[in-house]
């Protein structure tokens, strides 16, 4: 039974092609971008088991999950070695329903935990092979456009994703652009452009035409990075979406050369921990400084020490300070308006994110955050990749 390290020994372009032409010729609309989006997932992911590379191809080469039998059956021909991929005259028999999974040790017992009841359960990437009655007779007209990863997880809440889909996500996101705000800085160079006189250096110009200015020599302000301050909240209200935020945060102290500091009951700060090393490193060195990680909000007392120590001494003063929380206080609300209210004065930009916002009937009615949001001045979700988008936008912005 080939491996998924003997799939890379070959050539995975051929494979991946070859094995999205059978797909296509079994009805399944695969197009060559589908293809080699397989096979850069591969290559990226380095999948170990069968398993891997089927969730890998699942999420590369489908656009509906009526799609998902025939994907199942013809990956085992395939990967099971029932099916050449090199004979273009290979049969490819019709998917039997009862077979609508891959035969894989990892997933067995979820295969078997589906048909012991009758009831049929929604399919997610949590059930593979699962298999609705009456879909494999959907008409193939409303088969979805051909979406990319990105597009079809970029919308999905980090609290909905399964451990593939968000490690696919944790990609995506440190492949976002970081784009530092903007400041005015103190000096200004020449510049044919420029609005100001450069009135020393054009008299001494001047000299070389018998005293008479023709040319003046113009300057113009210069632009600096502006600092930016990242303020996560990791209590266990905010655990789906820590870890990704983790991995935003670790983007933007390599790229910006951002302050990171994360709260639950306390503050801590993570720079020096997420500047080093790779990700493994960087993420234990914050499992080791942060013992209440999951632990109660106590957002007041936390900008209160950011402010006392770090805040009043240069870090957040003309600074964009971006804040992750869902505003659930457990300590007295009124400590957090007077903690904002301090940070409005120093901060150039203060964005809060909350991801709980994305809800239709979100209310801004928790403790805390009715207690901040008088000074906010950007007010976002940040609940998906899309929404992270939105924020690096606002960041960028906020200059």
């Amino acid at each position: 039974m080939p491996d998924a390290p003997a799939v890379t020994r070959t050539d995975l372009a051929a494979v991946a092609a070859a094995f999205g032409d059978r797909l296509h010729s079994a009805g399944v609309p695969v197009t060559p971008e589908r293809s080699a989006r397989f096979a850069a997932a591969v290559l990226l992911a380095e999948p170990t088991t069968t398993a891997e590379v089927y969730w890998l191809g699942r999420v590369t080469l489908l656009s509906t999950q009526a799609q998902i039998p025939v994907y199942d059956a013809l990956f085992d021909e395939v990967f099971r070695g029932y099916l050449d991929l090199a004979d273009p005259n290979a049969e490819i028999t019709a998917p039997a329903p009862s077979r609508a999974t891959p035969s894989d040790d990892n997933i067995g017992s979820e295969q078997s935990s589906a048909r012991e009841t009758d009831s049929v359960a929604p399919i997610t990437s949590a059930t593979p092979g699962s298999h609705a009655p009456g879909e494999a007779d959907a008409d193939d007209t409303s088969v979805l456009a051909a979406a990319s990863t990105s597009e079809i997880l970029g919308h999905r809440d980090f609290s909905e994703c399964s451990p593939e889909e968000l490690a696919l996500l944790r990609r995506l996101v440190e492949e976002l652009p970081l784009v530092p705000p903007s400041r005015r800085a103190r000096r200004s160079r020449r510049h044919p452009a420029g609005r100001q006189l450069d009135v020393r250096a054009t008299l001494r110009r001047a000299h070389r035409t018998g005293g008479d200015p023709v040319r003046r020599i113009r300057r113009r302000n210069t632009e600096r990075p502006r600092r930016v301050v990242l303020i996560a909240d990791v209590s266990g209200s905010m655990e789906p979406y820590a870890r990704i935020y983790l991995h935003l945060m670790r983007g933007a102290v390599r790229a910006l050369g951002a302050e990171s500091f994360v709260f639950a009951t306390r503050l801590t700060r993570l720079t020096r921990q997420l500047a080093q090393g790779g990700p493994d490193y960087a993420y234990a060195k914050v499992s080791e400084s942060t013992p209440d990680w999951s632990g109660g909000t106590r957002i007041g007392t936390a900008l209160t020490r950011f402010l006392d120590e770090h805040g009043r001494r240069g870090i957040a003063r003309g600074a964009v300070v971006v804040i992750v929380s869902d505003g659930w206080e457990i300590g007295d609300p009124a400590e957090v308006g007077r903690a904002m209210e301090r940070l409005s004065r120093l901060a150039h930009h203060i964005i809060w994110v909350n991801p709980r916002s994305a809800a239709r009937e979100f209310q801004p009615l928790a403790g805390g955050m009715a207690a901040a949001l008088p000074y906010v001045d950007t007010f976002l979700s940040g609940h998906s990749v899309d929404a992270l988008r939105e924020l690096l936008d606002a960041i960028r912005a906020a200059g």
